[in-house]
């Protein structure tokens, strides 16, 4: 152990906050707001679901901040979790972000980059294939035995990115904070071009039905609005997700007590700013009906077309190239961090729990890229994020109990944060994702159940892997300063 590589500190507040902001715009702001809009039937409704789901991301992550400052080490939440409630909860956690959260989400993002890299090059297409032997159904899923040129170019863009992380932190840094910036511009140029010069006539934002709900032609009840809004907001949910990313990587974060809360509360504001923005610019620039039956729900190219007519087809999948690149990377620097600290643990390959000499956790990045590239595959990767959704929402209530607990059970600890509001706001932040989670067992058992019987498959491997798994091993090593 003596002669262990180090995690290298090398991330400082704009990189940590580059990564929080990198991590959550994805591809999902460009096009999740056609299905909102169908669902909710308003313009009013669809600005009010960003804006409950940015409150929710934003109380969440100052939430965090406690747990973060108190527990700077690589893992993030997973340690939090297996400091609150014992390890098993924090591998079922650990369990399902590496089935299928993280590398489930890097496989779609991938495929994203490359569905839009197709509107340049129209070879690479989910119809063209380099080889297809059909499909094979596997527990209610189905496995597709092909290749599509699309799929290549995701496994391509999975192997690169892995490939640069494995240089280092420094490498993941420079690719996340300069293609965030440049993302980030292009949201700001998108908001300001819907806004002030679209040639829409009628716009959304001038509909007389502005605040109200008509859905299938028939205005909505108070009732029935407001648990919609629990299912509307999916896809506002995951647009806004991954924002926890930046926990995980602890280890290599400057003053990590100061930084990381600093980094959510920075990130989460500003991607909620921009996200309620682009739906403003979308109203602004598109009727109601044209974020709604916007072409395979491209909103952002919709509301560009508005400003740049057939141009902006090519202009936005470049936008959205971009996107999508530097969330990848995001995702890919991230999610290693948490099978290391698991691994050392003793809850994963012993293998995984060692860092490379660049000071990463190189086997963890090989893993997580070989199983992503599994999942584009597959093709099953896009239904297992629908079952997900209910599961990734109890974790984040779960540690945001976590708070509650460790006050309790651990007051002496140092706390250089206080989570915001304590203990009306994470109260309140429990109390909403509950809601919005009843309201999915209700409204959508088909994704929620499988989604948590994905957790629970991951009881008997816990025992498993306790009974056979290699033993926990020593603290993670010291860092590099």
């Amino acid at each position: 152990m003596a002669t262990e590589a180090k995690f290298v500190r090398g991330l400082g507040l704009l990189d940590s906050t580059m990564i929080v902001a990198g991590s959550m715009i994805g591809s999902g702001i460009f096009i999740v707001s056609a299905d909102i809009a169908r669902q909710v039937g308003s313009p009013g409704w669809l600005l009010m679901v960003w804006l409950i789901t940015g409150l929710l991301t934003v109380a969440a992550a100052l939430s965090y901040g406690e747990l973060a400052a108190m527990m700077p080490r690589a893992g993030g939440q997973y340690v939090y979790l297996r400091e609150a409630y014992g390890p098993m909860p924090g591998f079922l956690y650990g369990w399902t972000l590496f089935l299928v959260i993280q590398t489930g989400t890097i496989a779609a993002v991938a495929v994203a980059f490359a569905k839009f890299l197709g509107v340049l090059m129209p070879a690479i297409s989910a119809e063209r294939f380099i080889f297809n032997f059909g499909s094979l159904p596997v527990g209610g899923l189905t496995l597709e035995l092909s290749l599509s040129t699309q799929q290549a170019v995701g496994i391509a863009v999975i192997v690169f990115l892995t490939a640069t992380n494995l240089n280092g932190i420094k490498t993941g840094k420079i690719i996340q904070n300069v293609f965030t910036i440049t993302k980030v511009g292009a949201l700001i140029g998108l908001i300001l071009l819907g806004v002030f010069f679209s040639r829409t006539t009628d716009a959304a934002v001038r509909s007389a039905d502005f605040w109200t709900p008509l859905v299938n032609g028939q205005a909505l009840s108070p009732g029935a609005l407001i648990l919609l809004l629990g299912t509307a907001m999916v896809g506002s949910l995951f647009a806004s997700d991954a924002w926890n990313n930046i926990t995980f990587t602890a280890g290599e974060v400057i003053n990590p007590r100061r930084n990381i809360p600093l980094s959510l509360a920075l990130g989460t504001g500003l991607v909620t700013l921009l996200y309620i923005l682009a739906n403003v610019a979308y109203i602004y620039a598109l009727p109601l009906a044209g974020i709604q039956q916007a072409a395979e729900d491209r909103v952002g190219t919709a509301a560009a077309q508005s400003v740049f007519g057939s141009e902006a087809g090519v202009i936005m999948a470049v936008a959205i190239m971009i996107s999508t690149f530097g969330c990848e990377n995001g995702l890919i620097l991230a999610g290693a961090r948490v099978y290391y600290t698991m691994a050392r643990d003793g809850l994963f390959f012993k293998g995984v729990g060692r860092l490379s000499q660049r000071g990463v956790p190189a086997a963890g990045l090989i893993f997580q890229g070989v199983w992503a590239s599994l999942l584009t595959l597959s093709g099953t990767y896009s239904q297992l994020l629908d079952y997900i959704i209910f599961a990734a929402l109890l974790f984040y209530v779960l540690t945001v109990i976590g708070i509650f607990i460790l006050r309790r059970r651990r007051p002496e600890a140092e706390r250089p944060y206080k989570a915001f509001g304590y203990p009306l706001v994470p109260a309140l932040y429990v109390l909403l994702a509950v809601l919005i989670m009843v309201d999915l067992l209700i409204y959508k058992p088909r994704f929620t159940w499988r989604g948590l019987l994905i957790v629970l498959a991951g009881l008997p491997v816990y025992y498993l892997w306790r009974r056979l798994g290699a033993p926990a091993m020593a603290l993670e090593p010291e860092v590099v300063e």
